[in-house]
């Protein structure tokens, strides 16, 4: 009578602790990930470094069946670090645009672009953000498992167990940098900028 393999041997068992390697080794880049954006947050804190809105349109009820355009309304408050927004809870969000909640000025009609502007600076200054706030919208959340940061789609990728970060999208991979001294940098930068 022939022998069993042992359970977990062979071709089988070595696919397995391969996925099970590969898995513990993932939690540990996404521990060591969290653990960088917690202490960049509490040095952010500490220092007192200066924050700027983060906000979206939400859509506002017609009254007496008119349309009404979205509103701009306040979700947090983030820390701009370069590509990057960084809120207190450790979350990081792709910048996307950003205006200022100020008085818009009147309709100057020089182009259409002007205008857009003008009325993006509308929707942030008739939102609830402080006069002259800085408001950033169209933010995207960076998801910070390692399978997504693996497959590179986004401002985040993960080479070997280092996470990088693309700080120029025109410039391929000659734009990647460590995330963790890029954001230690910025952080720097912001509280305690140049004179």
């Amino acid at each position: 009578m022939a022998e069993q393999p042992a359970e977990g041997t062979g071709a089988e068992g070595s696919g397995a602790e391969s996925r099970r390697a590969a898995s513990d080794s993932d939690e540990v880049i996404e521990a060591r990930l969290q653990q960088l954006l917690a202490a960049v947050v509490r040095s952010l804190e500490a220092s007192g470094a200066r924050t700027e809105a983060l906000g979206s349109f939400e859509a506002r009820r017609a009254i007496l069946g008119i349309r009404r355009s979205p509103a701009m309304v306040p979700v947090e408050r983030v820390w701009r670090l370069g590509v990057l927004l960084l809120d207190a809870q450790g979350r990081l969000f792709e910048i996307g645009a950003v205006t200022r909640a100020v008085e818009p000025g009147r309709v100057t009609n020089q182009s259409a672009r002007a205008e857009e502007r003008r009325d993006y600076r509308r929707a942030a200054f008739n939102g609830r953000f402080d006069e002259g706030d800085t408001v950033n919208y169209d933010a995207v959340a960076v998801p910070l498992d390692a399978a997504s940061l693996r497959a590179g789609d986004g401002v985040l990728r993960l080479r070997g167990d280092t996470v990088f970060v693309r700080w120029n999208k025109r410039a391929g991979d000659d734009a990647l940098a460590e995330l963790g001294p890029y954001l230690i940098e910025r952080a720097a930068l912001l509280t305690a900028p140049p004179p």
